[in-house]
């Protein structure tokens, strides 16, 4: 568990934020907070916004945020039951920084695209015998 007052680093071998980092840099989290800053929604809505996101992987992703306290999960008690999902006062603080990631992913998109298909076009120049350009 955590200490108040603790200093941590995610540098450090073994330090328990990097399980913290390891779960905001995922993919999917970084989509689902995305989609909850708009507001309350409930599962079948967070897979619609999010497309191509599995059931289980969706419940997986779920599952852990609210173990860390960034999502809350409110179920109604009614005939069929009834479940939402939106962002805690923490999870909110994952907004602008995530927000401010997927804008440079969007930016730099196309550049890193290039970057690609130009190690791709050397490898294969490689394996042909060809001088690379």
């Amino acid at each position: 568990m955590a200490k108040s007052g603790a200093t941590y680093s995610v540098m450090s071998p073994g330090c328990p934020s990097r399980v913290v980092l390891e779960r905001i840099a995922d993919k999917w989290t970084a989509l689902i907070i995305q989609v909850l800053a708009r507001g309350t929604l409930r599962p079948s809505e967070l897979k619609r916004e999010i497309g191509e996101i599995s059931q289980k992987m969706l419940t997986q992703t779920l599952r852990s945020l609210e173990r860390d306290g960034l999502v809350r999960r409110k179920v109604y008690p009614v005939a069929s039951p009834k479940v939402e999902y939106a962002l805690t006062p923490l999870g909110r603080t994952l907004i602008e920084p995530l927000q401010g990631l997927c804008r440079w992913t969007e930016k730099h998109l196309a550049e890193m695209e290039a970057h690609r298909e130009q190690a791709a076009s050397n490898a294969a120049q490689l394996r042909n015998g060809a001088p690379i350009n």
